[in-house]
């Protein structure tokens, strides 16, 4: 537990901020006792907790006996039945087939994505997938932007963010998301797989996906005036609409009109950081003056800067609030 991110929050009359890890105790705590109750005791491989940047994988040999799209129905069909019966009489285990159920309704109440639960029978294993951030979290939102004429759902929406966290999706998977049956997300898939932002693979009788270089880099498909207007007003106009010119030093406002659209990223955060030395600067203050859409300035420059821990949230309880702001670690 320890290894997870935290996040704090502050009840009202208390002078302490509480602080909780991002995925709840009771998920883990069920994923654990799950993968030790239902593992297989004749492949000598241990249960395993991976760690990733973005997710964790617990990973225990033996396949589901129970077919995926059923977990979480009532009923269990143990593979251990003495150490399932131990684990319940201990109370380690709740009522026989609802561990899942529970893992999905805690992971929900924390507003996070669903888990996601693969059987490999081939490998002999399962797998538990716990994404970390909040679904539709502001990084989530400035990702969708890229594909607004796509005119995505929901649904499509939470499978592609799960496409690129993870780095693969099948039908199983989507259902986890959708509460769809095979036959409908079967449909979904073809239509990501058609406007090119997943491409499919064949496996035996299985089919996946993984997302193309389109869904992983879709920035890379963003031309300069798709990112700035052909009539925008010179960076000097900007500057006098929405800033006092004296917040801006002479050698700062210089390099800020030196700026191309095809200036490299490291050159750009280095303004960032020096603007938000003065003050701390919005979304929309930065990308008014380095003319540059709101997304663009999040997800090429902030984001890095935000996880080298030289930019800062102003809200870092709320990073969606609509009054964030960002400064730098010399502010």
């Amino acid at each position: 537990m320890d290894d997870i991110p935290t996040l704090f929050s502050f009840t009202n009359g208390d002078i302490q901020r509480h602080e909780e890890p991002r995925i709840p105790k009771r998920v883990i705590r069920e994923a654990l006792v799950n993968a030790l109750m239902h593992r297989s005791y004749r492949l000598h491989s241990p249960v395993q907790v991976i760690r990733y940047s973005n997710r964790i994988e617990i990973r225990n040999p033996g396949y589901s006996l129970k077919p995926v799209e059923k977990l979480g129905e009532p009923g269990s069909v143990p593979r251990n039945p003495t150490i399932a019966s131990i684990l319940h009489d201990t109370k380690q285990a709740e009522t026989k087939g609802s561990g899942i159920r529970v893992m999905r309704e805690f992971m929900a109440k924390a507003n996070l994505s669903a888990p996601t639960f693969d059987s490999q029978r081939e490998q002999d294993q399962f797998v538990a997938t716990f994404l970390l951030h909040h679904f539709l979290d502001c990084e989530d939102i400035s990702w969708l932007e890229f594909f607004k004429d796509e005119s995505l759902s929901d649904d499509e929406a939470r499978i592609l963010i799960h496409a690129r966290e993870v780095g693969v999706i099948n039908n199983a998977v989507c259902r986890e998301y959708t509460g769809l049956d095979t036959l409908g997300v079967s449909k979904i898939l073809k239509r990501l797989r058609n406007i090119g932002l997943l491409e499919q693979h064949a496996h035996g009788q299985a089919t996946y996906y993984t997302p193309t270089e389109k869904l992983k880099n879709p920035e890379l498909a963003v031309t300069p005036s798709d990112e700035s207007p052909v009539d925008q007003p010179t960076i000097s106009t900007h500057i006098e609409s929405s800033f006092e010119i004296k917040e801006i030093s002479p050698l700062l406002l210089e390099k800020i009109q030196n700026l191309g659209l095809r200036s490299p990223p490291s050159k750009v955060q280095q303004v960032i950081i020096e603007l938000c030395q003065n003050r701390p600067m919005s979304i929309e203050e930065l990308a008014q003056l380095l003319k540059r859409e709101n997304k663009w300035i999040f997800r090429s420059y902030l984001k890095p800067l935000i996880k080298k821990g030289i930019i800062y949230y102003t809200i870092p309880e709320n990073p969606n609030h609509p009054n964030q702001k960002y400064f730098s670690r010399d502010n």
